[in-house]
């Protein structure tokens, strides 16, 4: 199946405006401070929204209540992860960008086989492990996955995905995140990003749809 068409609103980055690929967006936004873009399904639903602008459509898609967001605008000082995922299961690969300069702090992968929540989990819990590692207490971190969210926070990856030899390597990672949540108190806090309000997590692949 070929893979759907994407738009790419990008509202504040070094050309604001609409654009078919990721790699066009990814230009317009990297190294730009507070760049705020989200991709669309649908090219007349892209220029709604870049024509009523971030808070117009904002507005107009407000975040359902209980959102674990942090503030109005995120935080600077922080660590975003995101997880890809061909398929579900398939190949999957997860990495943590610094914020302020959109710089990819670690990545790993690809898995042969995987799911986008075990890839959100384990990137959560590395980059927990690296902001203690090397005592950067001033960041926070930030996931789009309310689901790798709660797992950390049960320090569990209740994960459906079957035990193989080929998966066997992945299930390693898993347990060394879960055996360091429950040795390691943190104190990092942890945020869900808000896709409608800021756009597209910064460490989005722009692999979705």
């Amino acid at each position: 199946m070929a893979k759907q068409q994407k738009w790419y609103v990008v509202w504040a980055g070094h050309e604001p405006g609409v654009y078919e690929t990721w790699a066009e967006c990814q230009r317009q936004t990297q190294g730009y401070p507070k760049a705020l873009f989200k991709s669309f399904e649908s090219r007349s639903e892209a220029l709604r929204a870049y024509e009523e602008g971030f808070q117009g459509f904002s507005r107009r898609h407000r975040a359902p209540s209980g959102m674990e967001s942090s503030t109005e605008a995120p935080i600077e000082e922080a660590l975003a992860v995101d997880a890809a995922c061909s398929g579900n299961p398939g190949v999957m690969e997860y990495r943590g960008v610094y914020l302020p300069s959109r710089r990819v702090i670690f990545e790993m992968g690809p898995f042969p086989k995987g799911t986008n929540n075990i890839g959100e989990f384990l990137a959560i819990v590395h980059a927990l492990a690296l902001i203690e590692k090397q005592g950067l207490s001033q960041l926070v971190i930030y996931s789009d996955s309310q689901t790798a969210l709660g797992w950390v926070r049960k320090k569990r990856c209740k994960t459906l995905l079957e035990r193989t030899a080929e998966t066997a390597p992945l299930f390693d990672l898993i347990e060394r995140a879960e055996r360091w949540l429950q040795t390691h108190t943190y104190t990092t806090p942890l945020y869900k990003w808000d896709t409608v309000r800021w756009g597209e997590i910064p460490a989005d692949y722009g692999r979705k749809g």
